[in-house]
């Protein structure tokens, strides 16, 4: 295969060889995403229809929700039908959509994230200018770019990637279609150079971002500090810890796939680090937001009142 317009499919990296295991991760891949849809469902449900709720940081987290679906939705379904038909096949097209919709999510998720950060060093530091420079329209220009720079981000690469000459093979390091992996098969010195610089361009603007969060944080733990009662800290502390909580998880995951020594990279790591920043945040987030959430937990009982929700 010479080039991109005489591949028709690419093959994905198997979680198992044996059809015990294939069914295993089937099981378990939608046990999962169930949960994720389960759980991000939830957390959309009760935004939306408890007006008590309709407040930014909540209405961040119901897009952060949006995009956590997106996210899981783009790369298990794939990976569990694979495994219930026991291939590994996937179509160019199809590897191009998956390669530009996961980026497209996980980019628009990063970029939301950095909107939150904001979001609570508003709440915090700047209380009595809350309502003024977090309204209505601000926050829906602010999720509005983040979903944009996500889709900018998401288009560019997904063009330039498989605008390129592939030669080596149609065997993909992973187990879904990811851009970094595509890059690889690439057989143009030239023409991967430019990927490689526009993937490090984007690296720089997640790593301002990253530098953005950590500044609000700083400002954030400095005024907490400074507050005299111990009630009075432990509030402001917990209208934020999730966030933390959430942003720690997605970044360090992230670090882990792309920063890990080559030296060490094989099949199974690969697998492995992968699922732990594609397929877990999006399962876990609504955990975490939900559980030291009181107004988010009584949003649910009111919506479900005879579940588990009432207990607890």
């Amino acid at each position: 295969m010479s080039n991109g317009s005489s591949m028709t499919e690419f093959l994905l990296l198997a979680f198992a060889d044996t059809r015990e295991l294939q069914l295993l991760h089937f099981w378990l891949f939608l046990g999962i995403y169930l949960a994720a849809l389960l759980g991000n469902g939830l957390i959309i449900t009760a935004i939306a229809c408890d007006h008590h709720l309709h407040t930014p940081m909540y209405f961040f987290l119901l897009n952060l929700s949006l995009l956590d679906l997106g996210c899981i939705s783009t790369t298990v379904p794939k990976s569990m039908a694979n495994s219930l038909l026991a291939t590994r096949a996937i179509s160019y097209g199809g590897c191009a959509a998956q390669g530009f919709m996961f980026l497209f999510f996980i980019s628009s998720e990063y970029y939301l994230l950095t909107v939150m950060a904001y979001d609570r060093y508003v709440a915090i530091c700047k209380p009595l200018h809350y309502g003024t420079l977090l309204g209505s329209r601000v926050c829906i220009h602010m999720a509005a770019a983040a979903w944009g720079s996500g889709f900018l981000c998401a288009l560019l690469h997904t063009a330039n990637t498989f605008s390129l000459p592939l030669c080596q093979g149609n065997a993909v390091e992973q187990f879904f279609c990811e851009i970094p992996q595509i890059l690889k098969l690439s057989c143009s010195d030239s023409d991967y150079l430019r990927a490689v610089g526009l993937l490090m361009f984007n690296a720089s603007f997640s790593f301002a971002c990253f530098v953005f969060i950590v500044l609000s944080y700083v400002q954030i733990f400095r005024v907490v500090l400074r507050i005299p009662s111990e009630q009075g800290w432990h509030k402001a502390f917990s209208t934020c810890l999730s966030h933390l909580v959430v942003v720690s998880l997605f970044i360090s995951t992230g670090m882990v796939a792309y920063m890990k020594p080559p030296s060490i990279s094989f099949s199974f790591l690969n697998l492995v680090v992968s699922f732990l920043y594609s397929v877990v945040p999006p399962a876990v987030n609504p955990l975490i937001y939900s559980m030291r959430n009181q107004e988010l937990k009584d949003a649910l009982r009111k919506l479900f009142p005879y579940t588990i929700f009432q207990h607890q």
